[in-house]
C-alpha cells in the first residue's frame, strides 16, 4: 500500500509542478492559447462538430485534462538550449500554442459559413477573449436564428429518359419538403444522382451537371427549390445535345501488364491470347491462371449498358485474388462510334511463393525454452488464384520442478496445412449464385503431438469452411465442418493418482481422455465504419456487433439413437470406439467507439458467451470452455486466474475455467506522442459454470449470486501504434475481488498493493 501511494504521490506531484510552468515559453505581450470553447443557442447545431473548423487549437491533452506534452516541453531549460537534454525534451514535447488574431477571425469566419451552409442564412457567430495573466480562453458563440425551410422540391430537367429514371427514384431522394436547406445535404443529393446515372449507361455524366435555384417567399423563411440538369456540350463539334448512353462494345483480359510500362493498350507487350466464352485473354509466352477464372471474375458484360456497379464489383472480385498484385480496368471509346466502349482489364502477377521463418524464447517459471517454425505459401496452387499455406513448428522447454516424475522435458511438434479458394465450393449450386455470393472456401489440416513428464498428447483436427463479406461492413463464416480429436497416448501414473483416479474433479478426468468433437458454426461480424464501401472512416464514432453459434454432437447423437448403439461406463456414446462431445455454444459482442475530439475516444466493451453440454456429455471440452484474466478480459488478473464464480483456484488453471462468460469495459483512450497512445480502463465480469462441480467450489452460476461475484479491475494502458499492428502493455489492479464475500478483501480498491493486486499484460492489437 505504501509504495502504491507513494507512487500516485510522485506522479501527482510531477503533474502540478509542471502545471505551474506552463507559460514559461511564452514571450512577454503573447498569450497562451489555454481553452478553445463554442457554444451554439440551437441544439442542432453542435459544438463538437463545429470544432473541425477552428483554425487554431490549444496544446493537446492526455485524457483531455492534462497538458502533459506541453510540461514536458517546459522541463527544457532556457539556458543553454543546444544541450542534448533540452533538446530531448523539446524533441518529444509540444511547443506552447501562441494565440493568433488571425486565425481566431479565420475560425469564426469558417464556423459561420459551416452554419449557414446548414441553412441558418441569417446567423450570427460572436468572438470573445478572457484573459488570466498569460493564458487566454478563446470563445465562440452562435446564434443560428430560424432556419430556411424547404417548402416545394421540383425538377427542370430537358432529358426525357433521364427524367424518368429520376422520377423512378424519386422515393430514394435526399430532398424532401420541410427539410432545412442544408448545403451538405443538396450537394449529397448531387453524388446521389450521379451515382445512379454511372449506373444506367450516362458514363461520362458528372456532379457538375447538376445545380440548384432557390426561390424565397415574400416575407418568410420558405423556400421554393428546383433541381436543374445542364446539357451535354460535346468537346469535338461543340455542339449541345443530350447526355449519351454508352453500352459496353468488349470486354478483353491483358493478363501480364507491368505498372512500368505505358497505360496505352497498344504499348503493352503481349504475344499470345486465348479466349473463353467470347471474352479474349491477352498474355505474355504464357498463361499463369486458368482462362475460367479470369473471366467469371469479370461482371462487365459485353453488349450491355455501362454500369458502374458492375466496374467496382470487377474490382472487388479480382481483389480477391491473391495471385495478382493490382488490377486496372480502361475504358476506350470506339473509333467508329464514341458511345460504344471497349473495357481492357488489367492483371499485375504477384509473387507466386513465399516462405518465412520464426523464432521464439520462453521462460516459464525459471525454465527455459526456444520454438521454431517454418511457413510456406504458394499465392496460386492449381492456377486458379488457390492459397496453399503449411507451417511446422518446434519447441522445447527445460522443465525442472516437477517432483515425482521422470526427467524428461517438455517437446512438442506442430503441422498445419491449408488451402482456400477463392469461390464457393459447393455441389449443385449455380454459377449465378456463386458469383453473387463470392465467398473463399478453405479446407484446412492440423496435428499437434506434446511430450510432458505428466502424459503426452495428440491431437488432430480438420475443417471446411466458406467466409465472405459484403461492403456494407458485413462478414460471415460458416463452418460447415470442424473435425478435432484428441488423444491421450501415455499418462503417468502419479499424474493419474494425483488428479484423474480420486474422482474429485470431473472436468480434469474428462479433457484428459480420448475425445471426439464434430461440430458446425456460424459467426457474423458488423463494423459500422465500412458502409462508405470506401475502407475506415477515421475519428468518427462506430460500433462493431458480433455474433457467433456453435453446436456439436446433435446429427451423431440422434444416429446413435435410432441404432441403439452402445454406451461406454462413463454413459457414452462411440464413434469408431472414440467417444464424442455434445454442446450448444453461442457468444454475443458489442463495441462501441464515441470519438471525443481528433485526439480522445471512448470504448465501450460487453461480450456474452453461454456453452451448454447435454446428452453425450456432462462437461464442455477444455478447448471450448471460457476463461476470464488476461490482456482481453478483466485486466486486474492474470490471464485464466479468475473465476469460475467464486471459486479462489487450486494451482490448477483447468479449474479456472466455465460455461458462461460476461466482459464489460470502459476505455479512455488518448493519443500521446508519436507512436504512443494512452488508455485509462475499467474492467468488470467474470465466468461462471452451469452445473455445481465439487472441484470448483462457488462456481456455478446462480440468479440470486451472480452478481455479487463480477469481478472489478482498473489500470492504464500504453500501445505502440505502428498503423499495421500494435504492442499494447496494460497494467490492472483489482478493485472488487470475488473470491472474498466480505471485508477488505473483497474490496482492495480500498488497501490496493501493489504485490497482491497488480497484473502486467503484454499483448499484440487492441483488445476490443
Amino acid at each position: 500500500m505504501r509504495s502504491f501511494s507513494s507512487l500516485i504521490f510522485i506522479l501527482l506531484s510531477l503533474i502540478l509542478f509542471s502545471a505551474c510552468s506552463t507559460t514559461k515559453f511564452v514571450p512577454q505581450g503573447e498569450y497562451l492559447l489555454d481553452e478553445v470553447k463554442i457554444s451554439s443557442d440551437d441544439k442542432s447545431i453542435k459544438p463538437s462538430e463545429m470544432r473541425v473548423y477552428v483554425r487554431q487549437h490549444p496544446n493537446t491533452r492526455w485524457f483531455s485534462i492534462f497538458k502533459t506534452p506541453l510540461y514536458v516541453y517546459n522541463m527544457s531549460g532556457k539556458k543553454h538550449p543546444n544541450r542534448w537534454y533540452n533538446k530531448f525534451f523539446r524533441k518529444i514535447g509540444d511547443a506552447p500554442v501562441i494565440y493568433n488574431q488571425s486565425d481566431a477571425d479565420r475560425s469564426r469566419f469558417e464556423i459561420l459559413k459551416a452554419v449557414q451552409n446548414m441553412g441558418y442564412l441569417g446567423a450570427t457567430v460572436q468572438q470573445h477573449i478572457t484573459t488570466k495573466k498569460k493564458k487566454l480562453t478563446l470563445s465562440f458563440d452562435i446564434d443560428a436564428g430560424e432556419p430556411y425551410i424547404v417548402r416545394n422540391v421540383s425538377r427542370l430537367i430537358n432529358d426525357s429518359h433521364i427524367d424518368s429514371l429520376l422520377q423512378g427514384d424519386s422515393v430514394n431522394s435526399l430532398l424532401k419538403p420541410g427539410m432545412n436547406l442544408n448545403v451538405s445535404v443538396l450537394d449529397a443529393e448531387r453524388d446521389r444522382i450521379t451515382r445512379k446515372l454511372a449506373n444506367e449507361g450516362y458514363y461520362k455524366f458528372n456532379k457538375d451537371y447538376i445545380s440548384y435555384h432557390a426561390d424565397t417567399v415574400l416575407n418568410s423563411r420558405e423556400v421554393d427549390l428546383t433541381l436543374h440538369l445542364h446539357a451535354y456540350r460535346d468537346k469535338l463539334s461543340n455542339e449541345i445535345k443530350l447526355h449519351p448512353q454508352y453500352n459496353v462494345n468488349s470486354v478483353s483480359f491483358i493478363a501480364n501488364y507491368d505498372l512500368l510500362e505505358s497505360a496505352s493498350i497498344e504499348s503493352i507487350s503481349i504475344n499470345d491470347s486465348v479466349h473463353y466464352k467470347g471474352i479474349p485473354i491477352y498474355f505474355k509466352d504464357k498463361l499463369y491462371m486458368r482462362p475460367k477464372i479470369i473471366a467469371e471474375a469479370s461482371a462487365i458484360k459485353a453488349d450491355t449498358l455501362y454500369n458502374a456497379s458492375q466496374v467496382q464489383r470487377t474490382y472487388n472480385n479480382l481483389g480477391r485474388f491473391s495471385a495478382l498484385k493490382y488490377t486496372n480496368i480502361n475504358f476506350v471509346e470506339n473509333a467508329l462510334d464514341s458511345t460504344l466502349l471497349n473495357a481492357y482489364i488489367l492483371l499485375t502477377r504477384a509473387k507466386d511463393k513465399s516462405v518465412s521463418f520464426e523464432i521464439d524464447g520462453t521462460n516459464s517459471a525459471g525454465d527455459l525454452g526456444a520454438a521454431a517454425a517454418v511457413s510456406f505459401q504458394h499465392r496460386n496452387l492449381f492456377k486458379g488464384s488457390e492459397t496453399f499455406n503449411a507451417r511446422l513448428r518446434g519447441a522445447f522447454e527445460a522443465i525442472s520442478n516437477l517432483p515425482g516424475y521422470d526427467k524428461r522435458n517438455y517437446n512438442e511438434l506442430g503441422a498445419e496445412t491449408s488451402i482456400t479458394f477463392p469461390r464457393f465450393l459447393f455441389p449443385f449450386l449455380s454459377s449465378d449464385f456463386r458469383q453473387k455470393i463470392r465467398a473463399n472456401t478453405e479446407f484446412g489440416l492440423q496435428y499437434n503431438y506434446q511430450r510432458r513428464p505428466e502424459f503426452s498428447r495428440i491431437q488432430t483436427s480438420g475443417n471446411w469452411s466458406y467466409k465472405w463479406q459484403k461492403k456494407t461492413g458485413q462478414q460471415f463464416r460458416i463452418d460447415l465442418l470442424d473435425i478435432n480429436y484428441l488423444y491421450m497416448p501415455t499418462i503417468s501414473e502419479k499424474f493419474k493418482n494425483d488428479y484423474l483416479n480420486n474422482g474429485n474433479n470431473y472436468i480434469l478426468e474428462y479433457n484428459y481422455k480420448d475425445r471426439l468433437i464434430l461440430s458446425t458454426g456460424f459467426s457474423y461480424t458488423y463494423n459500422s465504419l465500412q458502409m462508405t464501401g470506401f475502407g475506415k472512416v477515421p475519428n468518427k464514432s462506430s460500433y462493431t456487433l458480433r455474433f457467433g453459434v456453435e453446436s456439436a454432437g446433435n446429427l451423431l447423437y440422434a444416429i446413435s439413437n435410432m441404432v441403439n448403439s452402445n454406451k461406454n461406463s462413463d454413459g457414452e456414446y462411440k464413434l469408431l470406439s472414440i467417444p464424442y462431445a455434445q454442446y450448444l455454444k453461442g457468444d454475443f459482442s458489442i463495441a462501441r467507439n464515441l470519438v471525443v475530439d481528433e485526439r480522445n475516444s471512448v470504448v465501450f466493451y460487453m461480450s456474452l458467451g453461454l456453452a451448454y453440454p447435454y446428452g453425450n456429455a456432462g462437461v464442455i471440452p477444455f478447448e471450448k470452455r471460457y476463461f476470464a484474466g488476461g490482456a482481453n478480459s478483466v485486466r486486474g488478473w492474470s490471464v485464466r486466474r479468475l473465476g469460475p464464480g467464486s471459486f479462489s483456484g487450486d494451482g490448477n488453471f483447468l479449474n479456472h475455467s466455465g460455461d458462461i462468460k460476461l466482459d464489460l469495459s470502459v476505455e479512455y483512450r488518448t493519443k500521446l506522442f508519436w507512436l504512443l497512445r494512452g488508455a485509462f480502463f475499467i474492467d468488470a465480469g467474470n465466468i461462471w459454470t452451469i452445473r455445481e462441480y465439487d472441484s470448483q467450489p462457488g462456481g456455478q452460476f446462480l440468479f440470486n449470486k451472480f452478481y455479487k461475484q463480477i469481478a472489478v479491475a482498473y489500470g492504464l494502458g500504453l500501445r505502440f501504434d505502428f498503423d499495421f499492428f500494435v504492442i499494447r502493455l496494460d497494467g490492472g489492479m483489482k478493485a472488487i475481488n470475488p473470491e472474498y464475500e466480505r471485508g477488505r478483501g473483497k474490496y482492495p480498491i480500498i488497501r490496493p498493493s501493489l504485490k497482491r493486486d497488480f497484473a502486467f499484460h503484454f499483448a499484440v492489437g487492441y483488445p476490443f
